[in-house]
């Protein structure tokens, strides 16, 4: 009895990640490593005895108690103690998982879990995720362009959105958004299909987004659809473009990057943005300092922007034949402000003798 038992919670357990699976490669990749392995055997804080395999870890021992424990785990402790949750557990180990309802699953836990359940779980909630941040960007930019047709989303005649659906194949206003969201359709050109029968009579409106007078608010929420391109570095306070890529959806660049300064004004691939009064992030900025090389010069500049409010992720010197070095810093600010603040306490430095950001 205690192996059929045991057989039906296996049989369970791949049903479900069969239904989780994006296809049929994704199933067979999430199960072979259940079906090949050691095992070992820990222990709930109540005396549960679970059977994982070797190399399991605290997310995978999450998971198996049940998906929500999993999904909603912050840290644990091994023994009583508290551990990383990538650390690998031994048999005989009681394993508590501490849990946050505000808790979301980290993509970068797919590094290390090793059971397939754990694998698949992860892998469903960042798509579900993505598809909600989709369907929520999609809103916001499709709004954007509907507003200059004095309508929205909401207000759209339903024969009119059905007819369209059914012309790019798609089962739903959700699926558009996510569509739009993503990158995939331009939310410039649906807006033109959706709008008002009265505005066809009118004529085409201009629609150019780099000049509209209402710009889409960047919160900082976005999620996984929205980045900060690498090449410039926007941080509020910048003027700022966004472009929409394909699959990533909105790209946010300076509006001085060259390299969207061939399709700044197409209003079918940028989008005028501005930052919202209430966006509390940090940003990652690149600053090349020159200075003259001294006795615990990286230690005065690391203290220096610590002091200032800054994180110093990173710091590389580069020493030439001239009497001055360059120095690398890539620190964390939160706005132009700040960023100034930061750069006017290291300038002050009597070592350095030149500042930009890169």
């Amino acid at each position: 009895m205690d192996g059929y038992n045991r057989a039906r919670k296996w049989v369970q357990s791949l049903l479900e990640m069969q239904k989780r699976a994006g296809d049929s490669m994704e199933f067979i990749e999430t199960v072979k490593t259940d079906l090949f392995s050691d095992e070992v055997y820990v222990f709930s804080p109540k005396g549960r005895i679970y059977e994982l395999p070797q190399g399991a870890t605290a997310v995978d021992f999450a998971y198996a108690v049940h998906t929500d424990v999993g999904n909603s785990c912050i840290s644990c402790r091994i023994n009583r103690r508290l551990a990383p949750l990538s650390q690998t557990l031994e048999s005989g180990q009681t394993v508590e998982i501490i849990t946050t309802a505000s808790a979301r699953p980290n993509i970068a836990w797919m590094n290390f879990v090793v059971t397939g359940k754990a694998r698949s779980a992860i892998r469903h909630f960042v798509k579900q995720q993505q598809r909600d941040e989709s369907v929520e960007l999609g809103r916001r930019l499709l709004n954007q362009f509907m507003s200059n047709f004095g309508t929205s989303v909401d207000e759209v005649d339903p024969t009119r959105l059905q007819t369209l659906l059914e012309e790019m194949q798609l089962n739903s206003l959700d699926d558009l958004l996510v569509d739009i969201g993503l990158g995939n359709r331009m939310a410039y050109v649906v807006a033109r299909r959706l709008r008002p029968r009265s505005d066809e009579d009118e004529g085409s409106k201009d629609l150019g987004p780099v000049t509209s007078d209402k710009p889409f608010a960047i919160k900082g929420t976005e999620g996984m659809v929205m980045h900060y391109a690498r090449c410039c570095g926007p941080i509020p306070g910048d003027k700022i473009t966004g472009h929409i890529s394909s699959g990533r959806g909105l790209v946010i660049h300076r509006t001085d990057c060259r390299n969207i300064a061939f399709m700044k004004d197409d209003a079918e691939k940028c989008v005028y943005l501005e930052w919202s009064a209430t966006i509390d992030e940090e940003f990652t900025v690149n600053l090349d300092l020159q200075v003259e090389p001294a006795r615990g010069l990286i230690a005065s500049l690391a203290t220096t922007a610590a002091g200032a409010g800054s994180n110093v992720f990173k710091i590389d010197i580069t020493e030439t034949d001239s009497p001055l070095s360059t120095v690398h810093m890539d620190i964390t600010v939160t706005s132009r402000i700040h960023l100034a603040r930061v750069m006017r306490k290291l300038k002050s430095l009597p070592a350095v003798y030149k500042l930009t950001r890169v």
